[in-house]
């Protein structure tokens, strides 16, 4: 079955960086677009940024282009996602997702 599992998630100060890993099995990684999530406290989930099948196209929410990559390893079927200069408002659960399937995220904390 389709498996998602989130990691990297920890407390960071503000202005710091996290990397963020979706380990990934159960369908054609290769063959999936996927997008990464962030649901902070008390909110709606969002949208954060997605890639292509192959890597070649990226798109972002507007807050974070510049300072969050997305990327992709389709030989290790695992999705990345590198986030610098991290703001408090930033503090959600992340979460990768592939079509309907969702991991069950990792925890950012963004504090001093």
């Amino acid at each position: 079955q389709v498996e998602l599992v989130e990691s990297g998630g920890a407390l960071v100060r503000p202005g710091g960086s996290l990397r963020l890993t979706c380990s990934t099995s159960g369908f054609a990684f290769s063959s999936a677009g996927m997008r990464w999530y962030r649901q902070p406290p008390g909110e709606e989930r969002m949208w954060v940024a997605s890639i292509t099948d192959d890597g070649e196209a990226t798109n972002y929410r507007p807050s974070v282009v510049g300072r969050f990559t997305i990327s992709r390893d389709n030989a290790e079927n695992t999705l990345y996602l590198e986030m610098n200069n991290l703001a408090p408002d930033e503090t959600a659960v992340y979460s990768c997702n592939f079509e309907t399937y969702w991991g069950k995220g990792t925890l950012v904390i963004v504090s001093p």
